[in-house]
């Protein structure tokens, strides 16, 4: 077994002040219990997060909902490939450019979203309870501030 060259007080301080772990791990035990939440309709929270922003007005580029949700294009790409297979959403031709797509919801992502939509209430509510919103808003405005 080999030891760490690091002093114990900054593998300790790490693991108690660092922002980035923290919000790591925060992110992945929400996003497993989403997707616990989402999985008896076949959805993950990521999938669920791309419905909900294309259940809107809102017509985005797949650049611009990448952006929107925080990934990177090629990410982007593949998630939409998927709901689309899936008959979720369609990818439509830019009237402007049609090198670019836009993702739509087919009545299938509208009813599916309709029934994640309850869940997501309920277990948000719970959430509610756990966290505060206001703690809850200004961390996510704070870290978003950080991008």
């Amino acid at each position: 077994m080999t030891q760490s060259s690091l002093p114990i007080q900054t593998v300790l301080q790490i693991r108690d002040e660092c922002l980035c772990l923290a919000t790591q791990r925060a992110a992945r035990k929400l996003a497993r219990r989403f997707d616990r939440l989402f999985a008896p309709l076949g959805l993950t929270n990521g999938q669920f997060s791309m419905l909900m922003a294309l259940s809107g007005p809102w017509t985005p580029r797949l650049g611009e909902l990448a952006e929107f949700l925080a990934m990177d294009a090629t990410t982007m790409t593949a998630a939409a490939k998927t709901l689309e297979k899936r008959g979720l959403l369609t990818l439509i031709a830019d009237e402007k450019d049609a090198r670019a797509r836009r993702p739509v919801l087919t009545d299938a992502g509208r009813t599916i979203i309709a029934q994640a939509v309850p869940l997501w209430k309920a277990e948000h509510g719970v959430l509610a309870r756990e966290v505060t919103t206001t703690d809850a808003a200004q961390l996510a405005q704070i870290l978003w501030q950080l991008g």
